[in-house]
């Protein structure tokens, strides 16, 4: 078994399953891809909008739970559709949940990110009134990058990969994902 295999692996099995009752508002897709033996991340870029809370930041796909949202499976299968046109249904494989995080920007606001690994690669079309971007970086190439941002209203812990700043929630839940990835990497020895 390869080492991103192990990887996906010990992922799956530090994670929450996908069930049906999450308490959560919103969810959000932490799409992965191996390339060249090496996990991938997706982050898109969002539009400046004053309306966005997130306006202008780098983010992963996803969005608020609808009312005709069965569940919030459904909730990131559909925005991930709308928002990077990739079917989730279609050559995908939901490793599990984190842990719901609120939001600083909106408190109320709990959002539950899935862990998808993407098992064939799809073809991006944004949609270009929330996205203006997307990037595929590699999850070495973000823990080698750790450090902070510098922002008019303060300094915030982030990953600096070229000109893409990923801070705020969607740094978080990349944080997240890497301790999981330790600790269990630990854990087997």
């Amino acid at each position: 078994m390869s080492y991103v295999d192990r990887c996906i692996n010990k992922l799956s099995e530090a994670l929450k399953p996908v069930s049906e009752e999450l308490d959560a508002d919103a969810a959000v897709g932490l799409l992965l891809k191996i390339v060249d033996q090496d996990i991938r991340v997706l982050f898109v870029k969002r539009v400046e909008n004053q309306a966005d809370p997130w306006s202008g930041q780098m983010a992963l796909p996803g969005g608020k739970r609808y009312a005709k949202d069965k569940n919030l499976h459904q909730t990131v299968i559909r925005e991930t559709l709308e928002e990077a046109n990739i079917n989730l249904l279609d050559s995908s494989r939901f490793l599990g949940v984190m842990e719901a995080l609120r939001s600083s920007r909106r408190p109320q606001m709990r959002i539950l990110p899935f862990v998808v690994l993407l098992e064939h690669d799809q073809s991006i079309k944004l949609n270009e009134k929330e996205l203006k971007g997307f990037v595929w970086i590699s999850l070495k190439e973000l823990v080698k990058n750790k450090a902070t941002a510098k922002f008019s209203f303060g300094n915030f812990p982030a990953y600096i990969v070229e000109n893409n700043v990923i801070w705020g929630l969607t740094y978080q839940i990349i944080e997240k994902l890497v301790q999981a990835l330790e600790s269990r990497q630990r854990m087997a020895y």
